[in-house]
């Protein structure tokens, strides 16, 4: 599973201006400072702010005016299980979203094995409990013996689908037969408020662990393309 940013628009200082402009009043870089980011993906500077337009945003964050923050924006190109991907495509407002689709490609399938197989919690509003652990390897006979059936499951389904497909059956179709597990891709664009929010949610605790994978790599990007705003919303 990987988070990779494609592109951005804006800073911290266009949050501060787009809250100025109501006084027909602008802000600029600290002494023309700024700072290098680097990513996979993209190189650049971000402005270094003025202390008054620090707690300008903090303000505007603890305050909830939240207009300000939609003129910033990031595009993240995500890839995860389809599992995962139902979870985060609930989120709508302020997002845009382009996925691979299986309507018209017909690649190797791939599919997403945990490392850690976790018991069911007590509270049933949490999903699985972080404290119990399931041994599912067949090696050590202490646990059910799911390992052998996790794989030959998934091997079956992959045999399905490509067996319909040589069959003549329409891709639309033939997809049918793949499990959640299956890895997927896409685009995810949105302002800086949505994607806080995002991650608001989703890098909780109670957040189902996979998700969190993803979301904390959001996080952890947005964190240094906008760091002033990210702390102020982040919470």
């Amino acid at each position: 599973m990987n988070v990779k940013i494609i592109d951005h628009m804006g800073s911290d200082l266009s949050v501060v201006n787009a809250a100025r402009v109501s006084f027909a009043k602008e802000s600029f870089a600290q002494d023309d400072g700024y700072t290098e980011v680097e990513y996979d993906t993209w190189s650049g500077s971000i402005p270094v702010l003025l202390e008054s337009d620090k707690k300008l945003i903090n303000y505007l964050a603890k305050h909830n005016h939240w207009s300000p923050f939609g003129h910033a924006s990031l595009q993240f190109y995500i890839d995860a299980p389809v599992f995962v991907a139902r979870q985060l495509v609930k989120h709508q407002v302020g997002l845009t979203w382009n996925e691979v689709s299986r309507r018209y490609v017909d690649i190797e399938p791939e599919f997403y094995t945990p490392e850690v197989w976790r018991g069911i919690a007590e509270n049933k509003k949490q999903g699985s409990s972080d404290d119990e652990e399931i041994d599912i390897n067949p090696s050590t006979g202490s646990g059910p013996q799911m390992v052998d059936d996790y794989q030959r499951a998934l091997k079956q389904c992959k045999w399905t689908y490509e067996k319909l497909l040589q069959l003549g059956v329409c891709p639309e179709q033939a997809r049918m037969v793949l499990p959640q597990c299956m890895m997927t891709e896409w685009y995810w664009s949105g302002t800086l408020y949505a994607f806080a929010r995002v991650c608001n949610l989703r890098c909780k605790d109670d957040a189902q662990f996979e998700t969190r994978m993803i979301a904390n790599q959001i996080d952890e990007q947005a964190k240094k393309m906008f760091p002033v705003s990210w702390e102020a919303l982040r919470c």
